[in-house]
């Protein structure tokens, strides 16, 4: 029995405001979907961008494949995304035209076996957003703290 892969990515909920989500396959090579299955990835630090009318995970960190010898893949390179071609021009078109950004949220392995990538549209948010976002957490632990006394 295989253990689930479910790679996140924490600060994306605390930088970015989520507007919409998608799931997307990636074009992976051999020693890559391994090396995932090891859980020895990062999407931190990752974002995606369109080249043409394809869309690309960039800065999204696959380590090597410690078996392999000959055929390892590099760390970082640019993945392809796979997503059907209305969900690409309506991402295309939000991307141009509000200034939004396509921001890796979970990495994981389907029932099937096969990798896929949660993306979301997402706007940034400000100083004073992030602020809020704090305050509200905190007065949530202050409440469970207080019911939890009772």
């Amino acid at each position: 029995m295989q253990k689930t892969i479910n790679i996140l990515n924490k600060r994306a909920k605390f930088d970015y405001e989520i507007l919409d989500r998608y799931t997307a396959g990636i074009v992976l090579t051999g020693t890559e979907i391994k090396s995932i299955r090891l859980g020895k990835a990062n999407i931190a630090e990752s974002f995606c961008e369109f080249q043409e009318h394809e869309l690309f995970a960039v800065n999204m960190q696959i380590e090597e494949y410690a078996y392999s010898k000959h055929f390892n893949h590099k760390a970082k390179t640019e993945r392809k995304l796979l997503l059907n071609k209305k969900e690409l021009k309506k991402l295309l078109k939000d991307v141009q035209n509000k200034g939004l950004t396509i921001i890796p949220l979970r990495l994981f392995i389907n029932e099937k076996g096969l990798a896929k990538l949660d993306i979301a549209l997402c706007k940034g948010k400000k100083n004073y957003d992030k602020r809020e976002t704090i305050k509200d957490r905190e007065n949530k632990i202050n409440i469970d703290r207080l019911k939890k006394v009772y």
